[in-house]
């Protein structure tokens, strides 16, 4: 099988790919061994090797009340080098959302929401060639998508991206399925 650069590079840090041996638990037992493929939190320490693209925070019902949740992103560094020169992510690209609860309290500054507890991290890993697609239903629509609870790094509780995933990101299909808006690094390159 035939890696790029990037993949390589994503596999030496211990990224969200792996393929699944025999002594593991398939996710879809009647395909060949070589093509069970599994999603998973990054063994890198992502938080301080890769790169901050970006975050989200979204507001409880109450908006008075500051945000209920903080969203922040990261990915490998030459996946934004190749994003800035071609305005798309490359094959392999890995995408780790964390998704925090949040605290919320009046300072000088004025009423500021942040991160407090990790509710789960979503996984997307870019599938140019969508190749995977036949593989799993966590892949498709060139990404492989998966969200893992808590501190959970291993076992997904994304049963099919398309039910899962796909109609949060469908605004984005224009961008990729990525809401690069706001990602400010990547926006760098148009401005």
């Amino acid at each position: 099988m035939r890696t790029n650069k990037l993949w390589g590079a994503a596999l030496l840090c211990g990224v969200a790919v792996t393929f699944v041996g025999a002594r593991s638990q398939p996710e879809t037992p009647a395909l060949p061994q070589e093509a069970r493929i599994k999603l998973t939190v990054p063994t890198v320490d992502y938080r301080t090797k890769w790169v901050s693209l970006g975050s989200f925070s979204l507001l409880s019902d109450e908006p008075d009340k500051g945000a209920k949740q903080l969203h922040v992103v990261y990915t490998q560094p030459e996946s934004v080098e190749a994003y800035l020169k071609t305005g798309t992510f490359p094959d392999g690209t890995v995408l780790i959302k964390d998704v925090y609860g949040t605290k919320t309290e009046d300072l000088t500054t004025g009423r500021s929401s942040y991160a407090d507890t990790l509710i789960g991290r979503f996984v997307m890993v870019k599938d140019k060639s969508n190749k995977r697609a036949s593989v799993s239903p966590l892949w498709g629509d060139g990404w492989g998508w998966a969200f893992y609870e808590g501190a959970e790094t291993q076992k997904t509780v994304t049963t099919d991206y398309r039910g899962d995933c796909l109609s949060c990101h469908e605004p984005a299909r224009n961008q990729g399925l990525v809401y690069t808006q706001g990602y400010p690094i990547l926006r760098s390159a148009r401005q």
